[in-house]
């Protein structure tokens, strides 16, 4: 197929940027977004051009790095995957796609698609942990946990940071993505001793870093490529309010 891509270029953090419309021909449809963007920038670079920088990783929907943002939908129209899950066979003959980085406050492009995420690492790092001493691996059974609760901690896990939610939010909020994270330690035991501690300290750095307020719009869940539910919103409102109730000096 031919198509044309309405492209975000972007020389640095500090250059206003523009869109740029680059024709792209015999686009094998077997072929994915990224790859698809990698046979472009080896068509610029013979013609000594630019080539369009992108994150990527592991291509295989694990890292969460490969975030750009497709005809206005973070990580394209499919649900539940990544844009390096997206194909070329989901396009038509003629299309015209939009393609930009992740908008949000917190976020910088940093170069054409590419932008700084740092701001999701520095949350995890004011309270997405546990402390625990080293040594022997404790036996599986000495601490009993409920099935439901250790599926329901794993789907919380299984939030691989990418920021979609982030930037399909229209207050930019990272909400899910804390609470994601806030949830995986809250269901468990092991998570208990740091719990006010942790929801305290990472909503502060959220807000520190720039990102905005949730106001249950709900495009958060339904742009995020693992499907984190919701729901870890109330938990982690729940876990908030008892933090502050309990420890009001943490505030």
């Amino acid at each position: 197929i031919n198509i044309t891509l309405k492209i975000w270029r972007q020389q640095g953090p500090e250059d206003r940027g523009h869109f740029e419309n680059i024709a792209v021909k015999d686009v094998d449809t077997h072929s994915s977004f990224l790859e698809m963007l990698d046979f472009l920038n080896e068509k610029l670079i013979l013609e000594d051009k630019e080539p369009i920088e992108f994150d990527n990783d592991c291509r295989e929907g694990i890292c969460g790095t490969c975030g750009i943002v497709v005809n206005g939908i973070p990580h394209g129209h499919g649900k539940g995957m990544t844009v390096c899950q997206l194909h070329m066979r989901e396009f038509s003959d003629g299309d015209v796609i939009v393609v930009e980085p992740f908008r949000a406050r917190a976020f910088n492009v940093i170069q054409d698609l590419i932008v700084d995420r740092n701001s999701l690492e520095k949350i995890i790092q004011a309270g997405g942990y546990i402390s625990v001493d080293t040594g022997g691996a404790q036996d599986a059974n000495a601490l009993p946990i409920a099935q439901e609760k250790a599926e329901e901690a794993m789907d919380a896990a299984a939030c691989i940071g990418c920021g979609a939610c982030v930037a399909t939010c229209p207050n930019a909020s990272a909400m899910l993505f804390v609470s994601a994270k806030v949830s995986q330690f809250a269901l468990l035991p092991q998570g208990k001793p740091e719990a006010s501690h942790r929801v305290l300290a990472m909503l502060k750095e959220m807000d520190h870093c720039g990102f905005g307020n949730c106001t249950n719009h709900r495009v958060c869940e339904s742009a995020c490529p693992k499907e984190v539910s919701i729901t870890h919103i109330a938990r982690f409102n729940r876990e908030f309010l008892k933090a502050a109730l309990l420890n009001k000096s943490l505030l």
